[in-house]
């Protein structure tokens, strides 16, 4: 075991406790229209706040700034049911709504995660990313803006890419035929352009974030400050199988499945979907002691995708998120997590759960790293 990742861990992210993180991604610039939950950011970091998170990490949207940060861009939506961004298309201008935002969680003691879902606008400006160093520059250009503005110091930390490489996200590469993260393809692009970025920003802790499957525990992280796997209990076992749940987007066969199945097919066989949580956030936490990297996770605990939505009730999803929280907690290996993916005033079931919120954010908060 690595007995020095306490320290490495606080010099890392200049921290003094594990940080409490809630995922806005794209939906803090997106979801402005009235009732969207983010009209008001001064209202929604302080019931973030209130709620005992310290931490939030957004869309910084690197590819349309360093293409035009001046720019009215018009987005397609990824989706159209679920609730994180808009369900149709919009449009936003980042250079004032961005350096505001970034001034809003100052104010407000909220540091600032960057990552990026590479949204797709009219021009589809993503695919101009063509090789690794394309994809830190934009990035470097990015963090040259936030330099400038005076917030690079409220900088928590960078994920170049949000579950890279899946398809939706990272379509500039996988048009090249590689969706597998441990293809030689996907490591060499990682680790080119974690270089690159390094170069201009060494004090800025970086990273690549993941999704399952984390089948390999020798899997080479060296050239990541920590690593960012985002962790449910539907990564293992056969829930959404047994669910009848697809991760359609544009369909909802799958949320009437989730509605009138999820719930009593958790509730049937309740140990053994624990359990299997237990084992990925267990499986997780030995990859850190073997790579010596600390861990940061900001999608977890229970299922991928919930809503507000008829017969989606979500009781059993705070048990789940519970039950991860503290899991993950005791292992000693998180220098900060999320509660779920959940976390935000969209998701009203969820965030309107204020005592439950502060009580996680304390266990996440009193944790140790080991």
């Amino acid at each position: 075991m690595n007995n020095t990742i306490d320290a490495k861990a606080k010099e890392l992210f200049r921290i003094e406790r594990p940080f409490a993180i809630a995922m806005w991604e794209f939906s803090w610039i997106e979801r402005r229209w009235p009732g969207a939950g983010y009209e008001d950011w001064d209202q929604a970091l302080t019931e973030l706040a209130q709620r005992g998170y310290d931490a939030v990490r957004i869309d910084a949207f690197p590819h349309l700034i360093a293409q035009d940060i001046h720019k009215e861009w018009t987005l397609k939506p990824v989706w159209n049911l679920q609730d994180w961004g808009s369900c149709s298309v919009n449009r936003i201008t980042l250079y004032d709504d961005f350096q505001n935002f970034l001034k809003a969680c100052r104010r407000h003691r909220i540091r600032v995660a960057l990552s990026t879902w590479f949204r797709e606008d009219l021009d589809d400006t993503r695919m101009r990313i063509l090789t690794a160093k394309d994809h830190a520059d934009i990035w470097i250009r990015t963090l040259k803006y936030i330099e400038s503005w005076g917030e690079l110091d409220n900088i928590l930390y960078v994920d170049l890419c949000n579950e890279f490489p899946l398809d939706v996200w990272a379509p500039f590469f996988t048009r090249y035929g590689s969706t597998e993260r441990e293809s030689q393809q996907a490591a060499d692009w990682m680790r080119e352009a974690v270089g690159e970025f390094k170069k201009a920003y060494p004090q800025i802790p970086v990273t690549v974030s993941y999704t399952n499957p984390f089948s390999n525990l020798d899997e080479d992280v060296s050239f990541l400050d920590f690593i960012e796997p985002h962790v449910w209990m539907t990564n293992s076992g056969e829930f959404y199988h047994q669910v009848g749940y697809h991760y359609e987007r544009f369909d909802d066969t799958g949320y009437t499945n989730l509605a009138l199945n999820g719930e009593r097919i958790y509730r049937e066989s309740k140990e053994y979907y624990d359990r299997c949580l237990i084992k990925e956030i267990e499986h997780v936490a030995e990859w850190s002691r073997r790579s010596g990297k600390p861990v940061v996770t900001t999608e977890c605990w229970a299922i991928v995708d919930y809503k507000d939505w008829p017969l989606l009730n979500w009781n059993w999803i705070l048990e789940l998120n519970q039950l991860g929280v503290t899991t993950a907690a005791a292992t000693g290996r998180w220098a900060g997590m999320a509660t779920s993916n959940f976390c935000g005033p969209q998701f009203v079931g969820m965030w309107r759960e204020i005592g439950w919120h502060q009580a996680m954010t304390d266990i996440i908060h009193n944790s140790k790293i080991d």
